[in-house]
């Protein structure tokens, strides 16, 4: 007599599929997602196809958390060597035949243009997070001097191409997973003294270390200006200090409430740069005011908070190093763009995640928000 086996029903094989995915998590993304398709369509119905592309951009990160959130830590851990040897060779190949723009040779043609730094800011804390993994139990000083090395190789090729702003934040990702790893704070609190007294002197010698022919050691010329003119946008106001003075401006115009949906002049007159891109919280803060950023920092502000509850829930340590890594860095990334466009931070090349127009940056974050479900999901999938 013939076994008979009962096949599940699609309804059950569908629910295994989207079992233990975090509800939470789930909500903060759809509200920030929502978010991001409104004010893309409020600023940029007048400019091409850019609510359309960013519909589908965002459509395809999420079928990239889908499809990473289904792998679990264990696999994510056996990809990190590969993936950062990949990126750094990558970047390697990027100093001796990159594409040159402007003066910056960021890109690599592979049959289509790339962008390797991107890359690195998934490899960078995975790799790190492998590697404290394997001297779990035995972690000594000398190993975090290996986890140094492995930060500071491709952060050098990435500020060598030059790129600032990728290269900070590639910086961030690694020392993330480093600080959670058991950094002394006898270690951090000196480097955050100095910074603080760096930029107190900067801030007190503007008007003599920003004078024509001062160079600044260890700094383009470029970089120098970008500083500079934070300081005084005034000193350009047409030229280098035209993106924050502009900014401020369509922030300040949009007061408590906004001057409404699709209807900020600073936006739509083209005096706000950038203003589906880097410059985008400008926008967003003209057209929907101080209740729209509201409604934006409390989205940021539910999803870094539950992506810290689950690094700190993670079933081992790499999942926890990982997790909060990738958790931290969308602070930064939403921190460090609401300050540049606010002009408190220096011009930097980073997107508001969620909001931001941009194929490659929606489909890192992507990435970030499906280790962030995997981590999750492992959690809840654990035999009790």
């Amino acid at each position: 007599m013939s076994a008979v086996f009962e096949q599940p029903s699609l309804a059950h094989r569908t629910w295994r599929v989207f079992q233990g995915f975090d509800g939470p998590l789930l909500f903060a993304i759809a509200w920030l997602g929502a978010l991001g398709l409104v004010v893309m369509y409020s600023a940029g119905f007048d400019h091409g196809t850019r609510f359309v592309d960013h519909a589908r951009n965002f459509a395809l990160a999420l079928g990239v958390m889908f499809v990473v959130a289904q792998v679990p830590p264990q696999r994510l851990m056996q990809v990190a060597v590969p993936l950062y040897t990949i990126g750094v060779a990558l970047l390697i190949a990027t100093a001796l035949f990159g594409v040159t723009k402007k003066g910056a040779t960021r890109w690599l043609n592979v049959g289509v243009v790339i962008q390797p730094s991107e890359m690195l800011k998934i490899a960078m804390p995975l790799m790190l997070a492998w590697w404290f993994q394997k001297r779990e139990g035995q972690l000594r000083a000398a190993d975090f001097g290996v986890a140094a090395l492995i930060l500071g190789l491709p952060v050098a090729l990435i500020l060598k191409q030059p790129d600032l702003g990728t290269s900070l934040l590639v910086a961030a990702a690694g020392l993330f997973v480093i600080f959670f790893a058991g950094l002394s704070w006898r270690l951090i609190v000196p480097v955050l003294a100095a910074g603080a007294i760096g930029i107190v002197a900067i801030v007190a010698f503007g008007d003599t270390i920003c004078q024509e022919g001062v160079k600044w050691p260890g700094m383009r010329d470029y970089q120098k200006t970008r500083v500079c003119t934070l300081l005084d946008p005034t000193r350009d106001p047409l030229g280098k200090g035209f993106h924050i003075l502009q900014g401020q401006i369509a922030i300040g115009s949009g007061g408590v409430t906004g001057k409404g949906f699709m209807q900020g002049t600073q936006t739509h007159l083209e005096f706000v740069p950038e203003r589906t891109t880097d410059f985008v919280f400008a926008a967003l803060s003209e057209e929907f005011g101080l209740l729209g950023v509201v409604v934006l920092v409390v989205g940021y502000l539910a999803l870094i908070g539950r992506g810290l509850w689950i690094a700190g829930m993670g079933p081992t340590l790499f999942a926890r190093l990982l997790a909060g890594a990738i958790t931290l860095s969308l602070f930064t990334y939403a921190f460090v763009n609401m300050g540049m466009v606010s002009g408190i931070l220096p011009v930097v090349g980073v997107p508001l995640p969620f909001i931001s127009y941009g194929g490659t940056a929606m489909v890192t974050l992507g990435l970030g928000l499906g280790i962030l479900m995997s981590v999750a999901r492992a959690r809840r999938l654990m035999p009790s």
